[in-house]
């Protein structure tokens, strides 16, 4: 207990002589006593909560704190908000953020992996609810969507119904922003298949909220990223999971016709339509063998040449059919009636057959090959935009078939989604159109790399070159993992729903203590009024 005391007390000491913040010792003293709440000054995992997944920054906190219950998220952040000045407060999930949005310079960063049930609290199993007309989960905001998933499974065959290409991201990480997939066109983003969350405000009160109890803190905080509170449960929508998955592929060298199949497939509904509709952008050879090569043949890789093809870009259409022991006899029919309406390229149909879960965790297989070629860990300047439906094909011409050389350094994903399925009354926001898309450029530096258009200098001007021209070009997008560094930038991006930001902001974090790494508030004294980062444009 006296160590414990002695790492509590040299915590308050750097806050206090770093930061020149007053911190209530007496609190953070009790949390320790009490309940045995964890800070940790070891410099490797300050080192760990300083990068992200992006690797573009190195910002570090003062400490880390690893909560065993909401309480300590609760008392941390209580703590943060009654002293003097305040300090930054975040939540860090799997650390998957590009542009150190988790970062809490000076201050703490609230390590959300530890989940309670490792220190012995029991885990709710799925439940039904007539009410709800469907299957629930609630699960801890730290909790991996990979873990989430495999509880389900265990637990009566069920699964949520939304996900992302890649599983080991928390519950409360992507809530904070999204979280989408291929799956957003039926049953639209992870953030539309949440009943209830409990979240720790910026004022470090607990707080129940759902689409009919503290609306306004429901939907700011989905997609708010982090500005409101920190996510410490989530009551996730389910659904019963299928067995195995159809898997096809499809290629294109008419873009036209590339996006108006994929516009006609997520227009359908019932059972006569796929279950997960993607796609994504091929500039050479290496990556339609390469990316995810387990799909295709290493000993008999795709060469342009082959398709009878010309010009430099091909486009990929991904799509999936789930079934169960029930539905096997007939999919194959189901499968081909869909292809039939579609105009791709003759003979370029590949199809692989896997169980449900392999197909929702293929993007970790990806993960494993590149950490073991040591290609995992290095900088991932990525880009995601939302672009308007009526302005994709210039965008195609502009960035595909222009600005894009033929080294893309990671994958670039094209995938259109119905924006009814999107809540306006959350903090997201989309183009103001029926129909928009995902372009994500996913895309890693090379360190080292004695090809240009590897490097992270050559990567990110050419993120530059595309925002330039979308701007110059009048194709209004919309950053998904949204970063700007002014609040002009901010409030542009956030447009009709900006003023609505701002007020929920001096509602539920009025110091700014909350994921300062967003840069989107100045962290500010108790006393003072709300303050923008910056007010340049």
């Amino acid at each position: 207990m006296a160590q414990k005391i002695v790492v509590l007390l040299f915590v308050i000491y750097r806050l206090i002589t770093t930061v020149g913040l007053t911190v209530k010792s007496a609190e953070l003293l009790q949390l320790g006593e009490d309940r045995g709440t964890q800070f940790s000054l070891d410099p490797s995992d300050i080192a760990r909560a300083s990068i992200d997944f992006g690797g573009l920054s190195q910002i570090e906190p003062m400490a880390v704190m690893q909560p065993s219950s909401t309480s300590d998220v609760v008392s941390v952040i209580s703590s943060a908000y009654n002293s003097a000045q305040g300090f930054p407060v975040s939540a860090r999930g799997h650390g998957h953020s590009i542009n150190g949005q988790a970062a809490a310079p000076g201050g703490v960063v609230i390590d959300m992996s530890h989940s309670p049930a490792a220190n012995g609290a029991s885990k709710s199993v799925p439940v039904y609810s007539s009410t709800l007309g469907g299957h629930y989960v609630d699960v801890w905001g730290g909790e991996l969507w990979i873990d989430v998933l495999n509880w389900t499974l265990e637990h009566g065959g069920l699964a949520p119904r939304s996900w992302t290409d890649y599983l080991y991201l928390s519950v409360g990480g992507t809530l904070s922003n999204a979280g989408i997939s291929g799956q957003a066109f039926h049953h639209g983003p992870q953030i539309s298949n949440v009943y209830e969350l409990d979240v720790v405000t910026g004022k470090g009160e607990l707080v129940t909220c759902s689409e009919k109890e503290n609306q306004e803190l429901f939907y700011g905080v989905l997609g708010g990223l982090g500005q409101f509170g920190i996510i410490t449960r989530a009551r996730i929508a389910l659904e019963h999971a299928p067995k195995r998955v159809r898997w096809i592929r499809v290629l294109y060298s008419d873009f036209t016709d590339f996006t108006r199949d994929q516009e006609r497939l997520i227009s359908l509904h019932g059972s006569e339509r796929f279950d997960y509709v993607e796609g994504f952008v091929i500039t050479d050879e290496s990556l339609i063998n390469n990316w995810r090569s387990s799909f295709f043949s290493p000993r008999n890789p795709i060469k342009f040449s082959s398709l009878g093809v010309h010009g430099k870009v091909l486009y990929c259409l991904e799509v999936t059919k789930n079934y169960n022991d029930a539905t096997a006899g007939t999919v194959d029919q189901e499968v081909e009636a869909l292809l039939k309406e579609l105009k791709f390229i003759p003979g370029t149909i590949f199809t692989t057959d896997l169980p449900y879960i392999d197909f929702l965790d293929r993007v970790h297989k990806a993960e494993l090959k590149l950490r073991a070629k040591g290609l995992w860990e290095v900088p991932h300047p990525w880009l995601n935009l939302f672009v308007p439906a009526s302005k994709i094909e210039d965008f195609d011409r502009g960035v595909f078939n222009n600005i894009l050389d033929n080294s893309t350094s990671g994958p670039v994903l094209i995938y259109p989604m119905n924006k009814h399925k999107w809540d306006e009354r959350s903090s997201v926001v989309t183009p103001d159109e029926d129909v928009f898309y995902l372009v994500a450029f996913l895309r890693s530096a090379v360190p080292d790399s004695t090809e240009p258009s590897q490097t992270l200098e050559y990567l990110m001007q050419q993120n530059e070159r595309i925002l330039e021209f979308c701007a110059g070009s009048g194709i209004e997008v919309k950053q998904y993992l949204p970063h700007y560094e002014t609040q002009g930038e901010w409030a542009r991006h956030f447009g009709p729903k900006w003023d609505r930001f701002v007020k929920l902001k001096s509602v539920f974090d009025p110091k700014s203590i909350l994921a300062v790494g967003q840069r989107i508030f100045e962290p500010i004294g108790a006393h003072s009024s709300l303050m923008p980062l910056r007010e340049s444009s």
